[in-house]
């Protein structure tokens, strides 16, 4: 049984209301950047809206990762340094800073560690969606997303149990079996919750809330299984987190629906190595 009631749908939402509005600056971009006609006052103005992030962002386009030049003081400028090919990439880098800025006392997560694994599993997700012709914008969101429900639960979890009844992966193998104990919902879906609420895309949803194939339905669902096997290569780059290699076994089944080898995989993973590489000092 839960030692907390299961948390009510309201309760989580309201947790996830003292997050960043980075993610819904996120999800309103890849809107405006799905229509040719967005002009840079567009995307300016909806960064804006968010000065924490604005701020990252001008901060970022100012780095040697980004091509360096002249410092530039505006979101404006920032925009236009990168293009809006590479801003949406640029908003995603400064969003993981912004959500994961403190540690997951409940998970045993450190700050900066789960902003690597946020950023590394986002990589890999837009990789691979790359290599099977999937949308590559989507699946990067949703490598970047899928953490969501951790911070939310690890918020609720102090307001409401000891830090004794904290993760240990000694003593239960997986997240989703320690979170039902505590809460009764496993952080899939309390992310897929949250993505509703901010109105990411259907697909990303489900993406993010099956992409643990908890069960046999769940391998139909192409885009889950991507998830996971980007969840993998992270956990290879040894940026995993500690409550989840039991669900990221590379299978043949995973690799069937997702058109996949091996071999695939594992150049897609050294292809994200590098471009983790260029941008770890920025996370």
């Amino acid at each position: 049984m839960a030692i907390v009631a299961a948390l009510a749908r309201e309760k989580l939402l309201m947790t996830a209301r003292s997050l960043p509005a980075a993610p819904q600056v996120l999800s309103e971009l890849g809107e405006l950047l799905q229509d040719v006609n967005t002009g840079l006052d567009e995307i300016s103005d909806l960064l804006k809206r968010d000065a924490a992030l604005a701020a990252r962002i001008i901060r970022i386009s100012n780095s040697s990762a980004m091509g360096g030049g002249s410092r530039i003081g505006a979101i404006e400028e920032a925009v236009n340094r990168v293009g809006f090919s590479e801003v949406y990439r640029l908003v995603g880098l400064a969003t993981t800073s912004r959500l994961a800025d403190r540690d997951l006392n409940y998970y045993r997560i450190e700050a900066e560690p789960l902003r690597h694994h946020m950023m590394h599993c986002a990589l890999a997700a837009e990789k691979l969606a790359e290599r099977c012709g999937l949308d590559a914008r989507a699946a990067y969101t949703a490598g970047l997303m899928r953490s969501l429900g951790m911070m939310v639960l690890d918020r609720a979890a102090r307001e409401r149990i000891p830090l004794s009844e904290a993760y240990d992966h000694r003593k239960i193998e997986g997240y989703a079996a320690w979170e039902g104990s505590i809460f009764g919902i496993c952080n899939t879906e309390v992310s897929a919750l949250i993505l509703a609420e901010w109105k990411f895309p259907t697909e990303m949803i489900s993406m993010v809330r099956d992409h643990y194939l908890l069960r046999d339905a769940d391998y139909t669902n192409t885009l889950a299984c991507l998830l996971n096997v980007a969840n993998w290569i992270t956990m290879q780059g040894r940026l995993g987190l500690t409550g989840e290699p039991c669900y990221l076994t590379l299978t043949e089944k995973k690799l069937q629906t997702l058109g996949l080898g091996e071999e695939d995989v594992r150049e897609v993973a050294g292809q994200v190595e590098q471009a983790f590489a260029r941008i770890k000092d920025q996370i």
